[in-house]
């Protein structure tokens, strides 16, 4: 799923492309996408783009006459920039907003149809589809540790849930929790003062860092490489290669549709985290210790 670097990219693209042009036809390519249907999309059919905003992990175009349009991408939804009137070719090409200079494309890739699309109006409509959560660039210290204590979830848990911290997915939580050396699985209530200051300067690093490299490596261009899984990452995305502080083979908690990557010599100590399904099926064979690796 896009996260705060890569959707402040798609942003950043954006408003070179469509701030201050005027949309042109809203083409509709699946019926799931579209999840509202008042007020219709002919409504914004020539209006002009006003403004561009992130709501948590979704981008948010703003019109004329206090109209937007909300695009959540979800896992596998993508953008792309394309010639004026471009084709919507094949089943995993949603939706197309026509402007003079272009086209924007809205894709996603598999067979599950979750990215979604909704046209409202007016300020109130726009902030129930922001999830809520604290922006980390402009949190204090003391705001970050009430919301990252208000319920007693795992780190990881805590920092991609989106009611509580804006635009933080699986794939940097990954990355921030390495980054500040804590374990995915400690509780946030067992949180010392020293590991939560270490925490957010982690996180506000590590999103600056990866949305400079992203910015960077685009330039003038649109993102086309959007992905979750890049070669630059230390541990997300790299099970059983070697940590590049410590070396340390990477080791993954599987789930139903994804997985947490952490260093156990970095972040437990050595300790090998309990993997769910698969630490139950082995038992006493299960490697509780980079020693038994």
């Amino acid at each position: 799923m896009p996260e705060l670097p890569d959707i402040t990219i798609y942003l950043e693209a954006l408003e070179r492309r469509i701030l201050g042009q005027r949309l042109g036809e809203v083409r509709i390519n699946s019926p799931f996408v579209l999840r509202t249907f008042e007020p219709p999309l002919k409504s914004v059919e020539g209006k002009m783009v006003r403004e561009l905003k992130r709501l948590g992990k979704r981008i948010a175009i703003g019109l004329d006459d206090d109209f937007w349009l909300v695009l959540h991408l979800m896992i596998a939804g993508r953008l792309h920039w394309k010639p004026p009137g471009a084709r919507l070719a094949g089943k995993n090409s949603l939706a197309a907003f026509d402007f003079p200079n272009g086209s924007l494309v809205l894709t996603e890739a598999g067979s599950k149809r979750r990215a979604a699309l909704y046209l409202i109006q007016g300020t109130d409509a726009l902030a129930e589809h922001n999830p809520g959560g604290l922006d980390v660039f402009s949190a204090s210290l003391a705001e970050f540790d009430t919301v990252l204590r208000r319920e007693n979830h795992t780190l990881k848990r805590s920092l991609t849930d989106p009611h509580l911290f804006s635009g933080i997915g699986n794939a940097y939580s990954d990355e921030i929790l390495h980054r500040a050396r804590l374990s995915p699985l400690l509780l946030t209530q067992k949180l010392t003062s020293d590991e939560a200051k270490r925490l957010l300067a982690a996180t506000q690093t590590v999103l600056r860092e990866w949305t400079d490299l992203l910015r960077g490596q685009t330039g003038d261009s649109f993102p086309e490489k959007v992905t979750a899984f890049r070669p630059e990452m230390a541990v997300h995305g790299r099970f059983g290669q070697p940590c590049p502080v410590c070396g340390a083979p990477v080791q993954r908690i599987r789930y139903a549709d994804n997985e947490t990557n952490y260093c156990p010599g970095c972040q437990t100590g050595g300790r090998i985290l309990a993997d769910r399904s698969l630490s139950r099926l082995l038992k006493d064979d299960w490697p509780r210790h980079l020693d038994e690796l």
